[in-house]
């Protein structure tokens, strides 16, 4: 996972802004909840009142109010308010207001500190009030309705009580301590409701519309939650716009450089990396990472800024109901450990799954005719089906284990949220909390829930990421066996094409035993070298370590008196004209196809190369140059293949040229009249040919005999006829005595 880390370090500046998007999606999601408990309890519940202390009062209600306070609170009072006479100047700034002030005397509130502890006093005295009157029932042999406190206040009316103050304020002190002890043990929270729902009496006693003054709230309320969504929702959309950039651009650079890092392997590489699993790691493998990416910038900051802030605001609202969300948190994490513990391992076996089923269909496919040869069909399917089974029964199992997680959040949800509301009903009727409170704790529970899943959806994917990526940088960490060296020499300037080893031996890979023994021999330019023997002998073997798709194991390979070791992989290959066993095509068309030896030769030098390949007839049948090819080339026969493969090599116009049995699907007509035309482009040229066919190569300068890895012949046609028993087997079971003369 550390190279994750280093295809995003180009980006950490966007990752930083997506970072600052995130916090303030959360910070909107965070306070939707407190503004959706503000409105009921603000507007619905208290009419849109927010404060316990009245903006104003009748001069007539303050006095009454006055009489059930302590002389602490009625100081407190004294510093916040002052009175405006009806018949003031500054009854006019007042007396649209509150349009009592055109008639009575009013008291206005000037100081807005400590509005708390006001408040608390007005809670108080309202208390003390309404315990008195219950008090008095009692006496009276009345009995109170038993209702809460506030709903007991908002049933009262001023003007009798406003009647009765100069009896009450007859009374002794003494005569409301029973009612004013009751008050004090109250909390807090409960003496601001009760001082609002006494407020709401005062306003309407100044003549203020309080419905306009709820309705005026909610709505400005509403507004702020659906600007805040609105907020929230442009940073998800700008968030997931810039997370999948990020993640798309850095799949782009990992896809590159593997390719990159692919071109560079020796087919030592290749025999390691099967090429079903290069392209499974190159796509599937970076897909993987790309999607965690893109969730894992979208979660990583925003599901714990959630989660944290969640559990703040929800403990704000409720101390005593925070218990549910750590059960609820406990239950969350037992249930995706042991998620994750099942799913895991599976995770780390789909990769090799996929790899063994793009291996098979690519199998399949690349040998289609050889299957409808031998009516292998039942057991190709057989094969196929196995492997996809093997697949699809962990991907199936790996589905299950996720879909149980889905029914099993909703359930804890909704148990959460029915818990919260059997306990918080509770809490609501010993006035402990509110009911916009109890709303706005189920919601953060519910977002803290959705956090913690989210943070586990990221431990279920980063394993499967991990793998993943542990694919892609043992690709990206495999070196090449085959390097250039720190210092190369160049041939530029003194170039002939003269290929020479000396006591080359090769083994592969960890092999014990070497497959080419001591090789020496010297092609020089203007000679055609040729190499024969049985089947497994080393030909292709030896013709490879020219051009470094193998390295020598001891001794070296000279070109021009050079090691090829010592020049760049790019310059030794510039020099060669290679053409391979297996003549393999592109898709594109002919031209295309032919300029890969040279990417500015013109039509000319391409009609050229191919009437020395012999393939000018079969490509104007075609439609010429422009004429399609298809991936791989079956559209057109083996011998049109190697004739193509042939001509590609020529326009490459190179010093060196190696045929690897290369002539093998040519008729003999064919391959005598490519032969000669060869002969006449390449006589400046060194010129290497691996032949089955003794006919191909009789006429070379040079012919090199090869059995189990060594030189067991060397010279011409004639000389290997008389020198060579291995050579003179391979001739005769092949050419008549007439024609070996």
């Amino acid at each position: 996972m550390k190279k994750l880390f280093v295809y995003l370090k180009p980006h950490t500046l966007i990752i930083a802004v997506c970072f600052l998007f995130l916090f303030g999606q959360a910070l909107c999601d965070l306070s939707l909840p407190h503004l959706m408990s503000d409105i009921v309890n603000i507007g619905i519940q208290q009419g849109g009142i927010k404060e316990p202390a009245p903006a104003a009062i009748t001069e007539n209600s303050m006095a009454l109010m006055r009489i059930f306070m302590t002389e602490q609170d009625q100081q407190a009072v004294d510093a916040h308010y002052k009175l405006i006479a009806s018949n003031s100047n500054d009854a006019l700034n007042y007396h649209k207001k509150y349009p009592l002030v055109n008639t009575q005397n009013i008291y206005v509130r000037h100081n807005s500190n400590n509005l708390d502890a006001l408040g608390a006093s007005f809670g108080r005295a309202s208390m003390t009030l309404f315990n008195f009157l219950k008090e008095q029932y009692g006496q009276n042999g009345q009995a109170m309705p038993d209702t809460a406190a506030q709903e007991g206040l908002d049933e009262i009316d001023l003007k009798p009580l406003q009647d009765m103050r100069p009896m009450l304020s007859s009374l002794p002190p003494t005569a409301f301590d029973a009612a004013r002890g009751k008050s004090n043990d109250l909390d807090q929270s409960m003496l601001t409701q009760v001082g609002i729902v006494m407020v709401k009496q005062f306003y309407n006693e100044l003549g203020v519309d309080t419905d306009g003054l709820r309705i005026r709230y909610i709505v400005t309320t509403g507004a702020i939650m659906l600007l805040l969504t609105l907020l929230g929702a442009a940073a998800t959309v700008m968030v997931a716009l810039i997370s999948a950039r990020i993640a798309a651009d850095v799949a782009k650079s990992m896809r590159r450089d593997v390719f990159s890092r692919v071109e560079s392997f020796s087919n030592a590489e290749f025999d390691r990396f099967s090429t079903a699993s290069l392209i499974t790691r190159t796509t599937n493998d970076v897909t993987h990472v790309q999607m965690l990416i893109i969730m894992g910038i979208r979660m990583v900051c925003y599901a714990p800024i959630v989660g944290v802030g969640g559990i703040i605001m929800a403990v704000s609202k409720s101390l005593s109901m925070s218990w549910i969300i750590a059960v609820a948190v406990l239950v969350l994490i037992g249930l995706v450990s042991v998620l994750f513990s099942v799913a895991v391992p599976r995770f780390k076996m789909v990769q090799k799954l996929i790899d063994r089923l793009n291996l098979v269909t690519r199998e399949q496919l690349s040998g289609i005719m050889v299957i409808r040869a031998f009516n292998t069909q039942k057991f190709e399917y057989d094969r196929f089906k196995k492997s996809n089974q093997e697949l699809t029964g962990v991907m199936l199992f790996i589905n299950r284990i996720m879909v149980l997680m889905m029914p099993a959040m909703m359930f804890l949800m909704n148990s959460v949220s029915l818990l919260i509301v059997w306990v918080g009903a509770q809490q609501i009727e010993l006035a402990a909390i509110q009911v916009g409170d109890m709303v706005a704790f189920t919601q953060y529970a519910i977002q803290i829930i959705i956090s913690f899943l989210m943070i586990s959806m990221m431990f279920i994917m980063v394993p499967r990421a991990a793998v993943s990526a542990a694919r892609i940088a043992e690709v990206l960490d495999t070196d090449p066996e085959i390097n250039d060296p720190d210092t190369p020499k160049t041939l530029k300037g003194r170039l002939f094409g003269k290929v020479e080893f000396r006591n080359v031996c090769f083994k592969y890979g960890n092999a014990e035993d070497n497959v080419l023994h001591d090789i020496n021999f010297v092609a020089m330019p203007g000679q055609t070298t040729a190499f024969i023997g049985s089947t497994g002998s080393g030909k292709s073997t030896l013709i490879n370590l020219i051009p470094r798709f193998y390295d020598v194991t001891q001794g070296s390979i000279l070109v021009d008196d050079v090691d090829i070791r010592e020049l760049t992989q790019h310059e030794l290959r510039e020099i060669i004209g290679y053409v391979p066993q297996k003549g393999l095509l592109f898709s594109g068309d002919i031209a295309h196809n032919l300029r890969y030896g040279g990417q500015n030769a013109s039509d000319e030098e391409l009609n050229q190369a191919a009437d020395i390949a012999q393939a000018t007839e079969f490509i104007e049948g075609a439609g010429g140059l422009t004429s399609p090819i298809s991936q791989g080339g079956t559209n057109v026969s083996g011998g049109q293949k190697q004739r193509l493969a042939i001509a590609r090599a020529l326009v490459k116009k190179a010093p060196i040229y190696i045929f690897d049995d290369s002539f093998s699907a040519l008729d003999f007509k064919t391959d005598a009249a490519l032969r000669r035309a060869l002969s006449e482009q390449t006589k400046q040229s060194t010129v290497l040919i691996v032949a089955q066919r003794v006919g191909t190569i009789m006429n070379a300068d040079q012919i090199i005999v090869l059995d189990e890895g060594r030189i067991v012949g060397k010279g011409t046609h004639r000389e290997l006829l008389q020198s060579c028993e291995t050579y003179r087997e391979i001739a005769l079971s092949q050419l008549a005595k007439e024609e070996l003369a």
